[in-house]
């Protein structure tokens, strides 16, 4: 008779998690609705550059228009989501995402430079609205692996939404798929309007509530973990174009693809290993090995698969951001998490522009190499500055739950 095999992974943490009411349909829906909203950036690129005939630095202050006020805006619609619900908002950026993706292909590139900041601006809040939504949909006990889904079906939106834009602008034209993509956005938009997933869960007020001030909710530590996550995406910003640097001077860029994608995939598995364990890690550490494990990357590019080797221990993006989701759904209020998860955004965002422009001049000012090393010191230099902090709230939480155990024992 065959041994019996047993299962190693821990399912059922998933399994409890996709039970609940409306956490499924919100996870399928977010998946479709993310794979446009992250084809926008190389979209832009392909038309400024070959339609318009500019430079990449052109396209590039396109990008960054278009980051700028993203970054601005992302809080602020979380804000305007806390205190007029969600359609109005969505309903409001989906027509703003109309306007200006029907109109882009005739604009000309002083034109379209404010217009991105505008459509940046009036994004749709795709991405923030669904990590408010799995805090209310998810009670704060089994929100990991819920996070978890949420970090995984992000990385699969970026492995799809920027390859079909670009083989869809290379084989029709770039014009055609900046109609595409915005049809794509605004659809996105109507669905979420028709789900229109909740932004508070059953046992928090859905009406007026009392005024929070920020002081009560912007503490110490949500700014640190705010600051962890800025520090995270701008490792991986920086990652992305030190890859690309490598390959390119060892004479394997094509293998670019390839790597990202085995990259990708380590992600992943980290993401589901992160959902799938019984203990809850911090976003600090987790960051911090990101950080640590970017840095000697740049050592295994004299080859694309010693690349893809060295970057799997990397491969923690997935898990770093799920769980700076889960630190900011149990950090803020539930009157003001849509600003919260707003801000989180906005530090994803930024971390994302900063860390690609600044592995990208380290590099010209040196070597591929630097480009993995300075953003990932540069990380860990952020987890050093953040570590007080966080030993802060460690001692705080022991000094409480010191009494409740003595008092438990000796009852």
């Amino acid at each position: 008779m065959a041994p019996e095999v047993r299962t190693v992974v821990n399912l059922k943490p998933y399994r409890q998690a996709l039970a609940l009411p409306g956490l499924r349909s919100l996870l399928l829906v977010s998946v479709l609705a993310r794979i446009p909203l992250t084809a926008t950036g190389v979209t832009l690129t392909f038309y400024v550059v070959l339609d318009l005939g500019r430079g990449y630095g052109a396209a590039g202050l396109v990008g960054a228009a278009s980051t700028v006020g993203a970054a601005l805006g992302s809080p602020l619609l979380g804000r305007l989501v806390d205190r007029r619900g969600l359609r109005p908002v969505l309903a409001l950026t989906t027509v703003a995402e109309a306007v200006f993706w029907a109109s882009a292909p005739t604009l000309s590139y002083p034109v379209l430079l404010p217009a991105a900041f505008l459509a940046g601006l009036l994004a749709l809040p795709v991405f923030s609205v669904v990590r408010q939504s799995v805090a209310a949909l998810v009670p704060a006990e089994r929100r990991r692996p819920a996070y978890a889904l949420d970090s995984m079906s992000v990385e699969l939106s970026f492995m799809v939404g920027p390859a079909l834009a670009v083989a869809l602008a290379t084989a029709i034209s770039p014009r055609t798929t900046l109609w595409a993509v915005g049809a794509g956005i605004v659809a996105s938009g109507v669905a979420f309007w028709l789900l229109n997933p909740p932004t508070r869960s059953a046992d928090e007020p859905a009406g007026p509530h009392r005024k929070v001030s920020r002081r009560e909710w912007l503490t110490p530590r949500l700014l640190a973990v705010l600051a962890v996550s800025l520090a995270a995406t701008l490792v991986l910003g920086g990652t992305d174009v030190a890859v690309v640097a490598v390959l390119r001077a060892s004479g394997e860029v094509g293998w670019t693809g390839v790597v990202l994608a085995m990259w990708a995939v380590a992600s992943l598995v980290g993401g589901f290993a992160y959902g799938a364990v019984s203990r809850s890690f911090s976003p600090l550490a987790l960051m911090a090995a990101l950080s640590l494990c970017t840095i000697p990357v740049g050592l295994g590019g004299s080859h694309w698969w010693l690349l893809c080797l060295a970057l799997v221990p990397a491969g923690r993006s997935a898990p770093t951001i799920a769980a700076t989701s889960d630190a900011v759904s149990r950090l803020a209020p539930a009157g003001v998490r849509g600003e919260a998860m707003g801000l989180h955004g906005s530090a994803v965002t930024v971390g994302i522009a900063v860390g690609a422009p600044l592995a990208g001049a380290v590099i010209d000012a040196s070597a591929p190499l630097w480009g993995f090393a300075v953003t990932g010191a540069i990380g860990a230099l952020v987890a050093l500055v953040v570590l007080p902090v966080e030993l802060r709230h460690r001692r705080e939480t022991l000094g409480e739950a010191a009494p409740a155990e003595l008092a438990a024992a000796t009852t």
